[in-house]
């Protein structure tokens, strides 16, 4: 199924400039890398997160989106339960000076509540795209139903 409605591309759209500028920012992202993620829920984070200027106009696939949203939930509980706390003290980057240090300060302090934004943002994706399954499947079992990886994305992340 093709995803082309225009609240749910423009909430894609939100999610990838708020991951972009507040969660994988040049100070957080060599952190974010340690995490215990394998390289094709990378590659799928990647995609969702960077990349949707190229599925703006031919829209998105479902199941496609669904992949993506559990690989970036992932993302969000294990950053959630490994980074977030005490992640300042993690960082020890002492020689950032000047206003590189204010924006680096900016970014580890305001991690935990960045990354509560992107769970609730992706909660919301998530709920849009089960209201636009169910609508589609007419009759039969929406897509998310067979879709094991989606069964604790809930979970995840409200954590």
């Amino acid at each position: 199924m093709q995803i082309q409605e225009p609240r749910i591309i423009r909430l894609i759209e939100q999610i990838s400039e708020h991951y972009r500028s507040n969660i994988a920012n040049r100070f957080i992202r060599p952190a974010l890398l340690q995490l215990p993620i394998e390289n094709q829920e990378w590659s799928l984070i990647e995609v969702f997160m960077e990349r949707g200027d190229q599925f703006r106009f031919q829209g998105y696939e479902l199941d496609e989106l669904y992949h993506q949203l559990a690989a970036a939930a992932n993302l969000v509980s294990l950053a959630r339960t490994s980074l977030a706390p005490g992640f300042r003290n993690r960082q020890g980057i002492d020689s950032v000076k000047g206003s590189d240090k204010v924006l680096r300060d900016m970014a580890l302090n305001n991690f935990s509540s960045n990354l509560r934004v992107l769970a609730d943002l992706l909660n919301e994706l998530f709920v849009l795209l089960v209201e636009a399954d169910k609508v589609a499947a007419r009759g039969r079992k929406p897509l998310y139903a067979q879709m094991p990886e989606l069964n604790d994305l809930g979970r995840k992340l409200i954590g």
